[in-house]
């Protein structure tokens, strides 16, 4: 039994750590019992730390592939039980490495699984492709995973493969956003000095040339350090240059603060569209007052997406009132990439030829067509090699009929199948 939790603490963390240590032995009884040996899953995500909201629903992810795979996984003609091995990235590179570490040479892991920004996704992928273990990530925009190593080879990575958005899609959401709004079309940028932000800020594939060729200025004050105490700098000089558009990807503390700052600073945007820090209503619930109402940002996954589950069959609304009905926790985003992640492991697996060969594995990753709850993920179209892409749309916070703090889509330009069911309103004040 998974050690049920919302926000994970230490301690619980530890028991799932033991738990998953003895293996999620996967296994069952009757006819259909696993009689082949262990195969192994190792998951790496930030489970405490800044970025632990996306880690939130992880054990209740992995509970349900627990009962999915409760009599074992079937390999060609064989039923193997399955255990998934989890470590703490603890919001850190460096440990995040050394977890995919342990994973690979104490626990043999025999497919590797990732989730959670440049800071997990990254070192990980490094870590696998290095030791020739077969790895899959997601919740990281594809520039900075794939970029990760300069010159990469034209042929792309050997054992690391990748699925979830661009930085294409979210300016083009951003973009949407916006349009929708009567502003001067002077934005404010707050790119921190971290993967991501570094990659959301670059002269060439970021932010700045893509607004500048749409008619937008923007005001980029520099990279600042993440976990920074003020801000006053920045508003100033946004205030300075008429800015009523603030964007960026940044850490829930930061944004707290910079929410704070501006409002006594008497700086009012009228839009705040920000990546990462507002995804979760745990995030917007932390900032004072009213001052959350109305941001913005992009959304990879709501219960309102018609994607189903390739394991059992269940909808993407059903999955979140599970979540909401066991753990009495508002749905979170990272349910649906996290959840479709073990769902493309899985299957993977299954199609492998020969368990005992990676080279193997990375056959089956390579021809995978499977539509997820996530949304259809393959590697055949790219946009490079090692990269497959999923959906993205944007929308709005506001106050809620069923909790604090509600997300509704209000842009669906990039995938159309998607439905909105909000309109973008200017932030208060």
């Amino acid at each position: 039994m998974l050690v049920k939790m919302n926000r994970i603490s230490r301690r619980d963390f530890l028991k799932l750590s033991a738990i998953s240590a003895a293996g999620l032995a996967l296994g069952g009884c009757g006819p259909q019992t696993a009689t082949g040996r262990a195969i192994k899953i190792g998951f790496v995500s930030p489970q405490t730390g800044p970025l632990s909201g996306f880690g939130e629903a992880d054990n209740f992810i992995l509970k349900k592939v627990q009962d999915a795979f409760a009599h074992g996984l079937s390999v060609g003609k064989t039923m193997h039980p399955l255990e998934i091995k989890v470590a703490d990235s603890q919001s850190d590179s460096k440990k995040a490495a050394a977890a995919a570490t342990d994973l690979i040479t104490k626990e043999r892991i025999d497919l590797m699984v990732v989730a959670s920004t440049p800071e997990t996704t990254i070192p990980v992928a490094n870590q696998c492709e290095i030791s020739g273990v077969p790895c899959v990530s997601t919740n990281t925009p594809w520039q900075p995973w794939y970029f990760r190593v300069p010159n990469v080879p034209a042929s792309g990575y050997k054992w690391t493969y990748h699925f979830f958005w661009g930085l294409e899609d979210v300016i083009a959401t951003f973009l949407s956003i916006w349009g929708s709004l009567d502003t001067n079309k002077i934005v404010g940028g707050l790119w921190p000095n971290d993967g991501d932000g570094l990659a959301w800020s670059d002269s060439e594939l970021g932010f700045p040339p893509s607004l500048i060729a749409r008619g937008f200025k923007v005001i980029d004050p520099g990279r600042y350090e993440n976990l920074n105490g003020d801000f006053s700098s920045q508003i100033t000089k946004f205030k300075e240059a008429r800015v009523e558009i603030v964007t960026g990807v940044m850490l829930t503390p930061d944004l707290v603060t910079f929410l704070a700052q501006a409002s006594q600073h008497g700086f009012k945007p009228k839009a705040v569209t920000v990546a990462k820090a507002a995804l979760f209503p745990s995030s917007v619930e932390a900032i004072s007052g009213n001052l959350g109402d109305g941001l913005t940002t992009e959304i990879w996954w709501t219960p309102y997406h018609p994607f189903k589950s390739s394991l059992t069959g269940v909808s993407a609304g059903d999955l979140a009132k599970a979540y909401q009905q066991e753990t009495g926790k508002q749905w979170t985003q990272p349910i649906g990439c996290n959840y479709a992640l073990f769902e493309v492991a899985t299957d993977i697996l299954s199609r492998t030829e020969n368990i005992e060969d990676k080279a193997k594995i990375v056959a089956a990753i390579k021809t995978t067509r499977l539509n997820t709850i996530f949304g259809p993920v393959s590697w055949s179209n790219g946009p490079t090699p090692n990269v497959a892409k999923t959906p993205l749309v944007g929308g709005q916070w506001g106050r809620g009929a069923n909790f604090p703090w509600e997300l509704a889509i209000t842009s669906n330009l990039t995938y159309k199948d998607i439905p909105v069911n909000g309109t973008t309103r200017p932030m208060p004040g």
